[in-house]
């Protein structure tokens, strides 16, 4: 690595190697082993993409249960884990070892073990011969050695300490003592079953995650990634430090897709690191803005990191729904960024980079209105256009949008075709001009419609995120074949048959490219399958729970922060989707737990998105951060200091999963109306900016003490108004248990059903807390709760939990069978805790008036 004392210019071969480390395996073997390493990666995108179709099911070849699917993805991943990843830095590059040929089949045919002889393991269920012992034991071990290869050692680590103390349980303190496990039931357990290696984790990756990544490999081929960055430059490249606000736009569309800190570092900070130094940042700084950036385009929905598809199994809430409540707190923290980079441009009086076209403000005024006013017009027209054609149309509407699809498509590169291709600038260019942002975008309008595909699909269509992922993934690959010979069609080329080999090869380059960067995923979601299994072999999430209530003596704040900090120690040197599998399986049951025998009646998304924003700041914060590494190589600075830079502007980040915890409306929930919801949108963008400015001491000018002190007082009554408004009016007024049934049945739809519960935990500790159950469609009470999972019985007054559904909505907010519902929670009638806003602006007011007068006399 460089650091500040000897700094030498970073090379692009230095660069890919980076990124080839980090996510697609440093060796690159040539000849017929390297064809052979291709085949394999290409084999495994393939296979992907036919599980993922309809195409088994319609012609009733090769149908595979979940279970087979995930054994074949392992299988794939461990085989290419070993022959693309050297065992250590020394170890040859050019050619595989025979060691490592042996470890990559064996690991291989370990790994598909589930799949091999699927019929035979499940006529002797639970019932392991010595030959599955073998297998498993040699399996978990060579999937340990792909992990130290691909991840690192701290996922080894982790992994080894869980293992331990399966065995070491009888021999640990009595808070997190357990009666052990047997090396049979050990290995039974974690490899021959679905609750360890093959579980949950690995499903969603292999259903899921794949379809994604290859999704974002493909349009990155296709110049979509190269695209993004140019339209980034182009709209924001002349403002007061552009180079920087586009790092943060630029990544924030890169998240759209991408699964990787890193790979958004390297692929936007090559470009925009350089022209941030241009424009006078430091390097440690620079670095830090796109390290910030990058690791926040994991918290971005749709993908976020892929995070967003676990989800949906650990919360039970439908996916479009997790986008809903992930959104507006992704949104403002770029929001918050973008404010951070403008206060740090003013602080050094950044200029502006020059536009390659001057123009009058009045016309260029002119432009920007018709852009946007022209943008949102075709969006709308699209829209109810597809709604229209659905309504009209009926079972033939997905062959008129179809047909219309190919249309649009051709006319966009019919259009594009009269202009030159777009062409990535060279940072380094000392006379670098800023383009329009229309000269740009006209060159790569097809690049929308696999995006298109996927929103719409995911979040209109509400069809399965494996679906959806299948739907946009072939979009993008029939763009990535056709549009070089189509567009060289429409320019009177002659070469067609070299345009159309050159789509191929880039076809297989994007499948080869996938299928790499799911090496490290793949192992990653498997190794957290230990940690999992652990936990359920062990009943080490209870121990937990018992463990940072001892610590935290039951105060909230303390416990939130101690969850917090071990979210952060988890995620060093951990993948986003392996890092979120940790801390969800860890830390969220302790939250809810302890949040509702606090008397918090925290929602479950909340839950699990505070873990989740805590466990990827560990690719910023050092000493393990991988983004701030990556960054630092870039702008040849010492990556301490950058990831320490970066977790300064990452703390409007750090400070939200608090927010969701104590105000769920950030998170769209508990809203009454729209008017409402602008208002807390609103509100929350202010606030986000507001303690932005006062964690930057620089608000219109420098700020004294006071005024940082004041500013992050407004933030603090913005985000958590009900701290003062529940000092004056109690929240809650208390109803009768037996009145429950009316009261969920009045409840709109998705809302919650707030209630005290009390009784003997399986521990045999008696517990009161307070239960926050989310309620979907609306319908009768008892149909409402057993919908939930929850079955009441009504004794006269007094209510009693029955049968709980496993798996259910009431299973995860922590109630148990033979719980007695004291009282139902409902909203108090008292005026709108949206009146403390009011104090609020009022004193951000004051101190702006303060500022302006102090700027205007210094002037």
């Amino acid at each position: 690595m460089s650091n500040a004392a000897t700094p030498r210019p970073v090379t692009e071969q230095d660069l890919q190697q980076l990124v080839a480390d980090a996510d697609l395996g440093g060796r690159d073997p040539k000849g017929a082993v390297g064809k052979l390493i291709l085949a394999v990666a290409v084999a495994w995108s393939a296979f992907q993409v036919w599980y993922a179709s309809p195409l088994p099911f319609i012609f009733g070849v090769f149908i595979l249960n979940d279970t087979e699917a995930r054994a074949i993805h392992l299988g794939f991943s461990v085989f290419l884990a070993f022959t693309c990843y050297p065992a250590f830095k020394r170890s040859p590059r050019a050619y595989i070892p025979m060691l490592d040929w042996v470890f990559a089949v064996a690991g291989a045919i370990a790994a598909s073990y589930l799949f091999l002889f699927y019929a035979a393991l499940a006529t002797r269920p639970g019932q392991p011969t010595w030959y599955d012992l073998a297998v498993a034991g040699v399996g978990l071990l060579l999937l340990l050695e792909t992990t130290r290869r691909s991840l690192g050692p701290p996922m080894v680590i982790v992994a080894a300490v869980f293992i331990a103390f399966t065995f070491a349980g009888p021999w640990m303190p009595e808070v997190i003592q357990h009666k052990g496990a047997s090396l049979t039931k050990f290995l039974q357990h974690q490899w021959l079953t679905t609750e360890g290696v093959f579980g949950v984790a690995l499903g969603v990756s292999s259903g899921f995650v794949f379809l994604f990544v290859l999704f974002g490999s493909l349009l990155e081929k296709a110049g979509g990634g190269n695209w993004m960055m140019q339209i980034s430059v182009a709209l924001l490249g002349h403002l007061r430090g552009g180079p920087a606000k586009v790092a943060v736009v630029s990544s924030a569309l890169n998240g759209v897709v991408s699964g990787s800190s890193v790979s958004n570092v390297v692929s936007g900070g090559i470009f925009t690191i350089p022209m941030m130094k241009r424009t006078g940042l430091t390097g440690v700084k620079a670095g830090a803005i796109e390290t910030a950036s990058s690791v926040n385009g994991q918290i971005m929905p749709p993908v976020m990191g892929a995070a967003a598809f676990l989800m949906t199994e650990y919360v039970g809430l439908p996916y479009a729904d997790i986008v809903k409540h992930a959104f507006l707190p992704a949104v403002i923290s770029y929001i918050a960024l973008f404010y951070i980079v403008d206060l740090e441009a003013q602080m050094i009086n950044a200029k502006p980079l020059e536009r390659a076209v001057q123009r009058g403000r009045r016309e260029y005024w002119l432009r920007q209105g018709l852009g946007w006013s022209g943008s949102i017009a075709v969006i709308c027209a699209l829209y109810y256009g597809i709604l229209g054609i659905q309504a009209v149309a009926g079972a033939a509407a997905p062959w008129l949008l179809g047909i219309g699809g190919i249309g649009l498509y051709l006319l966009s590169l019919w259009y594009a075709a009269k202009f030159p291709d777009l062409e990535l600038d060279d940072a380094s260019n000392p006379d670098i001009k800023i383009p329009e942002a229309w000269s740009v975008a006209r060159t790569g309008l097809h690049f929308l419609l696999p995006i298109v595909v996927l929103l719409w699909c995911l979040m209109v269509e509400e069809l399965s995120p494996g679906l959806s992922a299948f739907w946009a993934t072939a979009t993008v690959m029939a763009i990535v074949v056709t549009q070089r010979p189509i567009i060289g069609i429409f320019r009177g080329a002659q070469n067609l048959g070299d345009a159309t080999r050159q789509g191929i090869a880039d076809l297989v380059e994007g499948f080869n490219l996938g299928a790499r960067n799911m090496i490290g995923i793949g192992i990653a979601t498997a190794t957290a399958g230990i940690i999992v299994g652990t936990v359920t072999l062990t009943g080490m999430g209870l121990m937990m729970t018992d463990f940072v209530e001892f610590i935290s003596g039951g105060n909230v704040i303390a416990m939130l922060l101690l969850t917090a900090f071990i979210c952060l120690i988890l995620g060093m040197g951990i993948p986003t989707t392996a890092n979120y599998i940790l801390v969800a399986t860890l830390m969220a049951p302790v939250i809810v737990e302890l949040g509702a025998q606090a008397g918090l009646a925290i929602p479950l998304i909340a839950v699990h998105l505070f873990v989740f924003y805590f466990g990827i700041m560990a690719d910023v914060t050092p000493p393990v951060g991988l983004a701030s590494f990556a960054a630092a190589a870039i702008s040849g600075e010492d990556p301490i200091k950058t990831g320490l830079q970066g977790t300064v502007y990452s703390m409007r980040t750090a400070v939200l999963p608090f927010v969701f915890i104590f105000n769920p409306q950030i998170l769209m929930i508990d809203i009454g109306h729209t008017a409402e919801a602008i208002l807390v949108i609103a509100i929350a963008t202010i606030a986000i900016l507001v303690f932005a400015a006062g964690t930057m001491g620089w608000f219109l000018t420098k700020s004294r003490l006071w005024e940082s002190a004041v500013l992050l007082l407004v933030c603090f009554a913005m985000f958590r108004p009900g701290f003062f408004w529940d000092k004056l009016y109690d929240p809650y007024v208390e109803a009768p248990a037996k009145q429950v049934f009316d009261i969920a049945g009045k409840l709109p739809e998705d809302g919650r059903l707030l209630m005290v519960v009390s009784g003997m935990t399986l521990e045999g500790d008696d517990v009161t807390k307070t239960i926050s159950l989310p309620l979907t469609a609306a319908g009768e009470g008892r149909k409402r709760l057993a919908d939930a999972g929850l079955t009441l019985t009504a004794l006269g007054d007094r209510v009693q939990v029955g049968a709980i559904k496993f798996g259910s909505a009431a299973k995860r907010v922590g109630l148990e069978s033979g719980f007695t519902i004291e009282h139902v929670l409902l909203p108090a009638d008292r005026p709108s805790k949206h009146w403390v806003y009011v104090p609020a602006l009022i004193l951000l007011g004051l101190v702006a008036l303060v500022q302006r007068r102090r700027k205007q006399a210094a002037a």
